[in-house]
């Protein structure tokens, strides 16, 4: 690199700083005029025709949104009846019966103009189901978070459809001023990118610079390394010679060590000779054991065969008092089965003197309902009579008193 230069230095430090420079443009050379054309800000309406085309805007993505929901809402339409009311069901029904003729039609060629009908009566259902659907804003919001739908290409319309309504705003809202100011901003943006370019050549010749230096740093490590590997290879052949003279040494102990083994290999030879005449001492020790051992067996098998004579001996005396004691089970049966049906017939008859019992106590008690009535009716009789004969008493004397108080008048 350019190190033992003062002016190549003083210029690499110049574009160093151009590049500081060109990294913080917003706090070094960008004018505020043009940092608050460029940030984010609050658009705000300013005029009454602004606000119209922003609320006719407004209202096209609302309705395509609910456009979207609305083949979603039509395929859950019992989930969503109670929440829509009877009169945006009844029209989303005719709305989903319109749409299933027209993608019939559309299945079948030659009915171009019942297409066209069909085409228009949808468009009026969808218009008026909207019309419905936007006077209840409340029942919007509902919908938009309990309809879930999966992406399609509607939403890629939407999306670009928002982002023209706020460019359009912005384009209402920025003044032919902010509009020279951004160009003047671009302008002096492309300026300095032409200079941003001129500094990147310039540091690119001096990194060309230094990748040569490195280059030739590399070269030199690289015949450093060749002079170590020609110091190894000699290392190598001297450690040869020396592994040749250890595998002498090792044949050599490795001779002795195979007549010590020769000797330790008789040893072992007469220690199996040993061995042998105690195996066979011991085979003769169990071939007696096993002897005595079968004579056992014999006796316990001739002793489980006299016990298993004396079982079948006592099984059939015990078999023959089971089939005793059998036969009178069986005929205690038979009479238990005689004295069952008797009892039937018995709780039958029995049941019948309960019915009858009941039947005549219902009557009676029928009979002393009809007395009471009777009575009831009786004493209703006579109070009725007793009152029409008072009444007709005291009518009469009441008679008497207007005719003498009348004669006493005319006197």
């Amino acid at each position: 690199m350019a190190t033992g230069n003062p002016a190549a230095f003083q210029a690499s430090s110049k574009q160093r700083t151009l590049v500081k420079d060109m990294a913080t443009p917003e706090k070094a050379t960008t004018p505020l005029g043009a940092m608050g054309v460029l940030e984010p800000r609050q658009l705000k309406p300013d005029s009454a025709e602004t606000e119209r085309i922003l609320t006719v805007l407004d209202e096209t993505i609302t309705k395509l949104e609910m456009t979207r929901l609305i083949p979603r809402i039509t395929g859950s339409l019992e989930r969503f009846a109670r929440m829509l009311g009877p009169e945006i069901t009844a029209s989303l029904l005719e709305h989903q019966k319109l749409s299933n003729e027209m993608q019939h039609l559309l299945a079948s060629p030659g009915a171009q103009e019942t297409m066209r009908a069909r085409e228009q009566h949808l468009k009026c259902s969808l218009r008026h189901i909207l019309r419905l659907l936007l006077a209840n804003p409340l029942l919007c919001q509902g919908l938009k978070y309990q309809v879930q739908v999966r992406a399609s290409p509607a939403d890629a319309f939407i999306k670009a459809f928002a982002e023209f309504r706020d460019f359009m705003l912005e384009k209402l809202l920025t003044s032919p001023a902010e509009e020279r100011e951004k160009i003047q901003f671009v302008e002096e943006m492309s300026l300095k990118a032409e200079q941003n370019t001129e500094v990147i050549t310039a540091l690119q010749a001096e990194l060309a610079a230094g990748i040569q230096t490195r280059k030739e740093e590399m070269d030199r490590k690289d015949k450093m390394i060749e002079d170590l590997k020609t110091t190894m290879e000699n290392l190598a052949k001297d450690r040869k010679a020396e592994i040749q003279q250890m595998k002498k040494e090792g044949a050599k102990q490795q001779e002795e060590e195979a007549k010590a083994a020769q000797g330790r290999c008789a040893r072992l030879q007469e220690d199996v000779q040993r061995l042998r005449v105690q195996f066979s001492a011991l085979v003769e020790e169990h071939r007696a054991s096993e002897l005595l051992l079968r004579k056992r067996k014999c006796r316990t098998e001739e002793e489980i065969e006299n016990w298993i004579q004396k079982y079948d001996t006592d099984m059939a005396a015990k078999q023959a008092t089971f089939e005793a004691i059998h036969a009178v089970y069986t005929e205690e049966k038979a009479q238990l089965a005689q004295l069952m049906e008797k009892h039937a017939l018995l709780l039958q008859e029995y049941s019948q003197i309960e019915e009858e019992r009941k039947m005549l106590k219902q009557k009676e008690e029928e009979e002393l309902q009809e007395q009471a009535r009777r009575n009831r009716a009786a004493t209703r009789i006579q109070a009725a009579w007793r009152g029409y004969v008072v009444r007709s008493f005291f009518k009469a004397k009441l008679k008497k008193l207007k005719k003498a108080k009348g004669k006493g008048g005319k006197k």
